[in-house]
């Protein structure tokens, strides 16, 4: 048995890796939980699964095209999954550090992966995330990074503004880097030196939200090499087609139900945020000074607080949504509540 976040469950599997321990359990709800690193790092719980989904489908909806995607951190493989139904996508680099995750842990979260270790459009990159793009000559159409938390040793570094560099050099043009933030188990101080960090490098960055129970959970960033343009009309014609019945069954799933609602999870951007992100501390390979910040919120519970301060500077960006007013006033209108 396992006591996880106060819950008993039964363990369904446990390994010693060549890098990390990793572990699923089956919790009392019969929900799925991956551990690596002392603790859960993924599940199939609703606010992790939605997480999950709306940063794979962020991550190939976006950009003007999506035929190649690099995928940093396989975990229950639920992002990748996401990213692999695009009808888009034409190959997908996972990148994952441990040969078990993607070998053992990942097959146990077929269904909610779509299977995605199976899909002979993916492969599996056993191998640090950094050495894998910083050794590749390809230009990817996006890169979605999902690590373990960055008080784990080695995981900060994948939250550099020398990181976040080299990912932008290997867009395609029209490309996007998306990452996942944590607002749980942290600090603000440690929130913003990622916000930071990833915002240096893209200046016109943008922040989705994921809420749980009205409450602030975590957060998804995505970034371009220039500004963003999202036509909402464009992704609900998309999301429409039969070609992406997928697509659609996989953010129903997590109670997104259109384009309206996907974007509705806008929370903020790069230019708005400055004032709040004036303190926040650049992480860079030299100091690695996220790994310190992140460790001392452990055991903290200020993520809701966290998505309040960053929600006082949303405003709705006229020049990011483009589109008919038929949907741009319903999206004005969420994202102005």
């Amino acid at each position: 048995m396992a006591t996880v976040q106060g819950q008993a469950g039964d363990i369904l599997y446990a390994g010693e890796g060549l890098h990390s321990d990793v572990a699923v359990s089956r919790l009392p709800n019969g929900r799925l939980a991956y551990h690596n690193a002392g603790k859960i790092q993924a599940s199939s719980e609703p606010q992790d699964m939605r997480l999950q989904r709306i940063l794979g489908h962020l991550t190939t909806l976006v950009p003007s095209r999506a035929r190649s995607v690099l995928v940093i951190g396989c975990g229950a493989g639920v992002t990748a999954g996401a990213v692999s139904v695009d009808p888009r996508v034409e190959r997908v680099t996972i990148a994952e550090i441990e040969p078990l995750v993607p070998r053992v842990v990942s097959k146990y979260f077929g269904t909610e992966n779509h299977h995605v270790i199976d899909n002979p459009r993916v492969r599996v990159e056993v191998d640090d995330a950094r050495h894998v793009l910083l050794t590749s000559k390809e230009k990817f159409d996006a890169i979605t990074s999902d690590p373990l938390d960055p008080w784990v040793k080695g995981a900060a570094t994948l939250y550099t503004t020398e990181f976040f560099e080299a990912a932008k050099a290997h867009l395609a043009p029209g490309g996007v880097v998306t990452l996942f933030v944590q607002l749980y188990e942290t600090t603000p101080e440690a929130v913003k030196s990622q916000l930071a960090t990833f915002f240096d490098v893209f200046p016109h960055g943008i922040i989705a939200g994921n809420t749980f129970r009205g409450v602030g959970y975590d957060v998804v960033l995505l970034g371009q090499a220039g500004p963003t343009r999202i036509d909402v009309d464009a992704l609900d014609a998309r999301l429409s087609d039969p070609a992406y019945a997928a697509v659609g069954e996989s953010l129903r799933d997590v109670g997104v139900r259109s384009a309206v609602d996907l974007l509705a999870s806008y929370a903020g951007r790069a230019a708005d945020l400055r004032p709040w992100l004036r303190d926040g501390a650049l992480n860079h390979d030299g100091d690695l000074r996220l790994q310190f910040l992140a460790g001392l919120g452990l055991n903290a519970n200020e993520g809701d607080r966290v998505y309040a301060e960053i929600l006082e500077y949303r405003r709705f960006p006229e020049d990011v949504f483009v589109g008919s007013e038929r949907l741009l006033g319903p999206l004005r209108s969420r994202i102005g509540r």
